[in-house]
């Protein structure tokens, strides 16, 4: 059998892309599906290189499942209690609060149907066999597909012990795979001999394919028989088809230049996938010139070494883990795998340098997509960083410049991982601390935690004014006023939050992190009845993330910039705003202001005239809200255009139509959700004014509190 398509059923676009023809497996692919169909759990099993990956994903591709087919790629994963973030991000979720990511799991699965594929777990079987084990049990329609060399061992695991190809798909696989090396061989004896002495195994036979360019299929069964005498006459240990994957793998190796072997074995200190720029930073040198890694990374990438993709984030490499592991032995062989480690901390640290400032730019979503991309390299830096003697004040530097990725992409419970590892290290160089004490800070406010928080800044600003840091200063109040603002303390949010702005001012600084601040003094004003100072602030932000590019921030100008439209009777210019607002903080998996834009969409449909849908909107805010932390922030100040919305609402409807609807909305996923209110097109409002619930114009009175807003006379005020 030979398929040059994967199948495609409508819900297995989270599998990885097949980059080659699919040769063979007709009968383990109908053993696997049956397995499938029989037991919740299936585990594919074999030697490394033997295809397990690629079966599991044909067989994967073809299944159905309500709420799809999810992929897990846990090879780049190295720290067992990253499984269940490895999971989680795989899932595509974003969960803001405290609660770990297994609950977060629990949450999210529920009643849903779905097949989770959990690729490359051995070296972490014991994490992954207890987050399984109880996902299976309190999930029923959840159903596993297992990728490894060895079984999970759990209770009710259906095995699938994958064998090498046979003869006749041995050698189709390497015609296929020489032709696209672009070399035609037949099927002759020379070839069939060497699929044989290769056991059939895909990974073997494609190496030896990449090698056509230079040698035979003759030449090839020569030095392979040379090498496999060699290696298997001092009686090694392990199965023989173990000791043929090293013996091919060794012998491409040997095959390879001194540039090129050198090049593998520095390869191996990246985790997951990696660029070209990376390479030349962390492999030039010491006997590979950093001018010839493209030339000498080519060949390798020639030879099947290395594997090209495109990603989101452009053209990355990656290596085997069989492949990158035998490259690791020899880089530890030479004695420079700690300088290579070094290197590639180093290279992540100026990467982070360089997103921090970038994400104050039009580059957001390049940023964006960078950090993702690169996420186990940068796991891989923060451990080597927080393990290594001497190398904590680097980690603390690591873990507080990565917080608008922790902050604005959605990644608080993983930054909190790494911040709090962080500040528990004493590095000696005080000021890379601070930033990730009031980093801690502000991931904890976002949580909903205020204890940790509070006394994470307060720590913070007292060591930075012994240390006289007066940036650590600024950020330590800013952070404090943001924690006063969404505990309903306006006077002291704005007292905190100006002195704060006139601190970053004296400094000069400005990034997103100030706007935000300049944001959060205009929600005091606007919540204090003072809407033209709100405004006014806001547009001043709005003209400034329009000079330099930025939009995390932005957004949440144009939430505040809608409110104040909202209370004005500007019903269209608001959802205009709100629309934009939410593909912006939607397109950053930034949840919070995702759901705030929801919700006062919600109350502008109202206004509006459509009830019904505003109680659908209010349903998918109430369905976002556990994934962020205490619906909107337990205060009154953000919970009174809720309330507004929804007392209209149930007027209009009735309690048991506005409950009807508001369960369709929290039915929805989070996807659907925000399709559903970017999609709303505005309705004609009903002219009944006993029905209206457009303000009238705020006061400019900056003391008067926002609290509930109120009816009177027909109209609402507040």
């Amino acid at each position: 059998m030979r398929d040059q398509r994967r199948p495609h059923s409508p819900d297995s676009g989270h599998l990885p892309l097949e980059l080659s023809t699919f040769v063979g497996r007709t009968a383990e692919l109908t053993e696997l599906g049956q397995a499938l169909d029989a037991a919740r759990l299936v585990t594919v099993t074999g030697a490394g290189g033997v295809g397990k990956s690629r079966l599991a994903a044909r067989a994967a591709s073809r299944c159905t499942a309500r709420d799809g087919v999810w992929h897990v790629e846990l090879a780049p994963v190295r720290d067992p209690e990253f499984v269940d973030h490895a999971v989680v991000e795989a899932l595509g979720l974003t969960d803001h609060t405290t609660r770990l990511p297994h609950e977060t799991l629990l949450a999210h699965l529920g009643e849903r149907e779905l097949l989770l594929v959990l690729d490359g777990f051995e070296h972490l079987v014991d994490a992954c066999a207890g987050l399984m084990t109880d996902l299976l049990r309190r999930v029923p329609g959840l159903r596993v597909l297992g990728v490894g060399r060895r079984p999970l061992g759990i209770a009710g695991e259906r095995l699938l012990a994958l064998e090498p190809l046979g003869g006749d798909d041995a050698v189709e696989l390497f015609v296929q795979r020489a032709a696209q090396h672009g070399v035609i061989v037949r099927d002759d004896t020379d070839v069939q001999e060497l699929c044989r002495r290769l056991d059939g195994i895909p990974l073997a036979i494609e190496l030896a394919a990449g090698r056509l360019r230079m040698l035979s299929p003759r030449q090839l069964l020569q030095r392979l028989d040379d090498r496999f005498r060699l290696l298997t006459g001092g009686g090694q240990d392990g199965p023989a088809r173990h000791r043929t994957l090293r013996t091919a793998v060794g012998w491409s190796h040997e095959l390879c230049t001194p540039e090129e072997r050198l090049l593998w074995a520095r390869l191996s200190v990246f985790a997951g996938r990696f660029d070209l720029e990376a390479v030349e930073y962390v492999c030039g040198g010491q006997g590979l010139h950093s001018d010839d890694v493209f030339e000498v990374l080519s060949e390798l990438l020639a030879q099947s070494v290395v594997a090209r993709e495109e990603t989101e984030a452009g053209v990355r490499y990656r290596m085997l883990d069989t492949i990158r592991a035998y490259g690791a032995d020899w880089l530890e062989a030479t004695g420079d795998a700690a300088r290579l480690r070094r290197r590639h901390r180093d290279w992540y640290l100026g990467l982070t340098t360089w997103c921090e400032l970038e994400w104050f730019s039009p580059r957001q979503n390049e940023v964006a997509a960078r950090v993702e991309a690169e996420l186990p390299n940068l796991r891989g830096a923060l451990e080597y960083c927080l393990s290594e003697p001497g190398e904590a004040h680097l980690g603390h530097y690591l873990a507080g410049s990565l917080w608008f990725y922790w902050v604005g992409c959605g990644r608080l419970s993983e930054g909190r991982h790494w911040l709090e590892q962080a500040v528990a290290l004493d590095g000696g160089h005080e000021r890379s601390r601070l930033k990730a004490l009031w980093v801690l800070g502000y991931v904890a406010i976002l949580q909903g935690d205020s204890v940790p928080a509070l006394g994470a800044l307060v720590e913070c600003r007292d060591e930075a004014e012994h240390a006289d840091d007066p940036t650590a200063v600024a950020y330590a109040e800013h952070r404090t006023g943001c924690l006063a603002l969404l505990s309903d303390d306006m006077e002291r949010a704005e007292t905190l939050l100006s002195s704060a702005l006139a601190r970053y001012q004296e400094i000069g600084e400005l990034n997103s992190n100030v706007l935000m601040g300049q944001i959060e003094l205009a929600m005091t004003r606007a919540f204090q009845g003072d809407l033209p100072d709100a405004v006014r602030l806001c547009e001043d932000v709005r003209r400034v993330c329009e000079d330099h590019g930025e939009r995390w921030a932005r957004s949440y100008a144009l939430y505040v910039l809608a409110y104040a439209a909202w209370a004005d009777g500007d019903l269209p210019g608001a959802r205009a705003l709100l629309t934009e607002c939410l593909g912006n903080a939607h397109s950053f998996r930034d949840l919070l202001g995702s759901v705030l834009a929801v919700e006062l969409l919600a109350l502008v449909t109202g206004a509006q005239g459509d009830a019904a849908e505003a109680a659908v909107l209010q349903g998918a805010a109430s369905g976002m809200w556990p994934s962020v932390g205490l619906p909107l922030f337990g205060s009154a100040c953000f919970n009174a255009p809720h309330e507004l919305c929804e007392r209209a609402a149930r007027e209009r409807l009735g309690d048991e139509r506005y409950e009807a609807c508001v369960r369709q909305g929290a039915a929805l996923g989070r996807e659907e959700a925000v399709r559903r209110a970017l999609g709303q097109r505005p309705a004609q409002a009903v002219p009944s004014p006993r029905k209206s619930v457009r303000p009238a114009k705020a006061t400019p009175s900056r003391r008067k509190p926002a609290a509930s807003p109120t009816r009177k006379g027909g109209e609402t005020t507040g």
